[in-house]
């Protein structure tokens, strides 16, 4: 009995000391899951407050301080990269590892893009004569790279908080608050035309508080066809052949000094049945460059009868031309 007792005891005490080792081991995990969100946390915190934030407040400033804007920009470049460095250092927990391999990625997302754009920075905001082209490519490309930083918002948002937070379920750890992030502060700045107007008076037609940038502004009707059938200005009679909803094709050209942005094109029959109007905007016109507007109309014209089609490109700020930038027509659809 004393030796059976003794053996009861014994197997008690490796019982209870394997409960605790395992809790121990469980307490530990836990707490380095804690760290590891709180890690995230902070480096994410990091990049949307001390990089994305004033990186926008630069860029919004465009060409007013040009001179320091590639040096400010380069600055935040470092400080996104020893982000990277910061994350890659983390102790990860192996439940987070694929959070980790993707949460490098978002880093390294926003690092290379703040370099590349960066190196165009220069151009973009150049206002000599005869910069307007180079600084518009360099826009463009200034544009392509926001892709990166939404591209870095997607992954963090539908890859590694739902990682994070599937990790933290699966070990029963509660009350823990996972960042959120969003560098891109808006979709407006996947357009070459918005950002053109931040960085460059010249390029996008007009300063930042909305006034005509210096030098002429306006464009100049070049053709109208639809239907294959280039239009003759009234008094001729252009018959053109009948199909369901045509589009009416209108090219012009920025007669300008200045790169125009939000370009309104109209266009309006009537004289038989209900009147038909649409419109078209271009996001960008090109000082010295030909356009091109593409209208489907909303609905099929009246079949033999004459009406009238009227075309115009809507004058933009500081615009004093106006005569040559709208066109009228005498037309007959016909099957």
């Amino acid at each position: 009995m004393r030796q059976a007792v003794l053996i009861g005891v014994v197997l008690l005490f490796l019982i209870l000391f394997a409960v605790v080792i395992n809790g121990c081991r469980t307490n530990a995990r836990k707490r380095a899951l804690k760290d590891y969100n709180r890690n995230v946390y902070a480096v994410i915190t990091d990049s949307n407050d001390s990089v994305s934030q004033p990186f926008f407040r630069l860029l919004s400033g465009g060409s007013s301080q040009a001179g320091n804007l590639q040096s400010n920009v380069n600055q935040l470049r470092i400080a996104a990269e020893e982000d990277v460095k910061r994350a890659k250092g983390f102790d990860v927990p192996g439940g987070m590892r694929r959070a980790q391999l993707d949460l490098t990625q978002v880093l390294n997302f926003r690092a290379e893009a703040l370099g590349k754009i960066a190196n165009q920075l220069p151009t973009a905001v150049a206002q000599n004569a005869g910069s307007s082209a180079a600084a518009s490519d360099a826009i463009n490309k200034i544009a392509g790279q926001m892709q990166a930083f939404l591209a870095s918002d997607v992954i963090y948002s539908q890859r590694v908080i739902p990682y994070i937070k599937q990790t933290l379920d699966d070990n029963n750890i509660g009350g823990q608050q996972i960042a959120t992030s969003s560098f891109l502060p808006s979709l407006a700045w996947l357009s070459p035309a918005f950002t053109g107007t931040k960085l460059n008076a010249r390029v996008g037609g007009r300063s930042p508080n909305g006034t005509p940038a210096p030098g002429t502004h306006g464009h100049g009707i070049d053709s109208v066809s639809i239907g294959g059938v280039t239009l003759q200005p009234s008094p001729a009679v252009n018959r053109i052949p009948a199909g369901s909803n045509p589009t009416v094709d209108v090219k012009f050209t920025n007669q300008g000094e200045n790169n125009e942005i939000d370009v309104r094109v109209l266009v309006g029959i009537t004289g038989a049945g209900k009147p038909i109007t649409a419109t078209k905007t271009i996001n960008q016109t090109t000082a010295g460059q030909s356009a091109e507007a593409q209208i489907p109309l909303t609905q099929s014209p009246p079949i033999g009868t004459p009406v009238t089609i009227k075309v115009q490109v809507v004058g933009v700020p500081g615009e004093k031309q106006l005569d040559n930038n709208k066109s009228q027509y005498t037309a007959i659809f016909q099957r």
